[in-house]
């Protein structure tokens, strides 16, 4: 990896020893930096879990990316930097999806190279919650607008909870390295199976050190810590013209999109 290029896609100007300190002031940089968004399977674009290919997206062309592509980017320059690194894989809604969530989302345990403990949850790809990592503990958290829970469940899994005005969210994950090949797997189905929330759905999120901002379809929502603002798009420029906004550079063909946006708003409305 050509660690400057990263450091300076994200614009961060601190310490880049491999300390905790480090870590802590690294992640609210990406994760206010890089965008959340699915823009790619939109559009039928093939996507990887390759972090060649993140860097390449993401730095090379100052794109944003989901889990597999932000985490795969960040755990990469961790790694660079000297940090202990372990992909593990996660399970999004797990409690309600059953074993089929299995490698829906990748995530990150870090810890400071040569030290036993303590290890850290760093995840900058659940949507942009997260932007100070967590000590593998259990534990409560406030990371504004969210509040951030971690508990440990039975047969070796953990749990995150996710809350804000916007509503809940969690995964589970096992404090294990991540099967690669189910990884990759999973995410090839993610995009291209009809039924997934990422093909049906136009998602782009930015977070902000005391806020989310979330384009899902035509709604576009901004959660702080005390609520949620909503509006409705309405017309193909504004679609293109916010996708832009949030993600500080113009995107082709986001105003095409915008039949199929309209399509599936309306699907949802009448459910």
């Amino acid at each position: 990896m050509n660690l400057r290029r990263y450091l300076d896609r994200i614009g961060y100007r601190g310490d880049a020893r491999p300390t905790v300190s480090t870590l802590a002031s690294l992640l609210p940089v990406h994760a206010c930096s890089v965008p959340f968004e699915n823009i790619d399977v939109q559009l039928g674009r093939t996507l990887t879990i390759d972090v060649e290919d993140a860097f390449e997206k993401i730095v090379e062309r100052g794109r944003g990316g989901w889990c597999y592509e932000q985490n795969g980017l960040f755990g990469w320059a961790l790694a660079e930097m000297g940090f202990e690194v372990m992909r593990v894989a996660g399970a999004v809604r797990r409690d309600e999806r059953g074993d089929a969530a299995l490698n829906n989302h990748l995530s990150l345990l870090v810890r400071e190279p040569g030290a036993r403990q303590p290890v850290y949850l760093a995840d900058a790809g659940f949507g942009g919650s997260m932007i100070a990592p967590i000590a593998l503990a259990e534990g409560e958290y406030r990371q504004a607008p969210y509040r951030i829970r971690l508990r440990f469940f039975e047969e070796g899994y953990w749990r995150l909870f996710e809350e804000s005005a916007d509503g809940t969210s969690n995964y589970e994950f096992a404090a294990k390295p991540a099967d690669e090949a189910a990884l990759s797997a999973k995410s090839n189905q993610l995009q291209t199976d009809p039924q997934s929330g990422f093909v049906r759905n136009l998602i782009v999120q930015k977070r902000m050190p005391d806020a989310h901002v979330c384009l899902r379809g035509r709604v576009l929502a901004t959660t702080t810590a005390t609520g949620k603002r909503s509006t409705l798009l309405e017309s193909a420029e504004e679609l293109a013209a916010t996708v832009s906004e949030l993600c500080g550079r113009e995107i082709p063909g986001v105003a095409e999109l915008w039949a199929g946006v309209v399509a599936r708003h309306e699907e949802w409305s009448r459910s």
